[in-house]
């Protein structure tokens, strides 16, 4: 199972709604059934306008992704998806990485919505979903924006086990503050008392998959005809910016934009997320 017992389970959903409350907005919730498990969507917006689907990353909930993108409904109808196996309201059913079942996942979460020529917008592991999409059937999908995504170039091995992974692995074992601040600081430019909040409960209540992340074959990125915009953070340890704009520029053909955001970590500041959001309203 996903969360470590029932009252971890609690915290992290009265966490959970405390977000999506402070962000003061018009929404509905649905839960779609799907043969991948049940799947929790926040929809924002007038479902009038162009379909925008919303992925978050690893330690993440759709809350947190749309705090990030505060102006998108103005242009966008927006179903923001909490990923399976993640701190959120959606199944605890864990996915195979090296298979397709992500990108089918999402694709069915996408056609029991009804939706057509949709603008997919995934952060992190959010990326890697959008892409296993698009290896597994573009059809629905118009437009693609990737920042920070998983599943393109991951970062030096021993930097990210000395960096992140032991100090994460000492904060489990003691839940000594000291050292998630450790960690959050590596992975996030900026962060707020929320943000330590969510993932200190997330990873003091939640199995999380530390497994190796894997790579897309050229093969499969040359298959993809769908229009992408890649932001890549130059300071991310996990997948270096300048290196991910090295091997995007190689893979996709059907690559449009890149941007380096200058002195950025994993996580992006809110100016950078702006920066991201005016790009996307763009092309609307």
């Amino acid at each position: 199972m996903f969360f470590k017992s029932k009252e971890g389970k609690e915290k992290i959903i009265s966490l959970y709604n405390q977000k999506l409350k402070e962000l003061n907005i018009d929404y509905s919730e649905q839960l779609v059934e799907t043969k991948f498990g049940k799947t929790n969507i926040i929809k924002v917006g007038n479902t009038n306008l162009p379909p925008l689907v919303l992925i978050h990353g690893t330690g993440g909930c759709a809350p947190q992704i749309l705090d990030s993108f505060p102006n998108l409904a103005s242009k966008y109808s927006v179903y923001a998806i909490d990923v399976l196996a993640q701190p959120n309201k959606s199944a605890e059913n864990r996915l195979d990485m090296k298979s397709l079942d992500y990108g089918k996942w999402l694709i069915e979460v996408v056609i029991k919505l009804r939706l057509k020529d949709v603008t997919l917008v995934g952060f992190s592991f959010g990326g890697f979903i959008s892409l296993k999409a698009l290896e597994f059937n573009e059809t629905p999908i118009r437009r693609v924006f990737l920042i920070a995504p998983v599943y393109i170039v991951n970062g030096n091995p021993l930097v990210g086990l000395f960096k992140m992974f032991l100090p994460l692995k000492k904060f489990i074992k003691t839940n000594n503050q000291k050292h998630i601040k450790k960690v959050m600081n590596v992975l996030f430019s900026e962060y707020d008392d929320f943000a330590l909040t969510y993932m200190s409960t997330t990873f003091q209540n939640c199995n999380m998959d530390f497994s190796p992340l894997p790579i897309i074959s050229i093969g499969s990125a040359n298959n993809i005809k769908t229009p992408i915009s890649i932001f890549a953070a130059e300071k991310d340890i996990m997948f270096p910016g300048k290196k991910m704009i090295r091997r995007t520029e190689k893979l996709f053909p059907s690559l449009k934009e890149v941007f380096l955001l200058k002195d950025s970590k994993h996580v992006p500041n809110q100016n950078d997320f702006s920066l991201i959001e005016n790009q996307i309203i763009k092309n609307s």
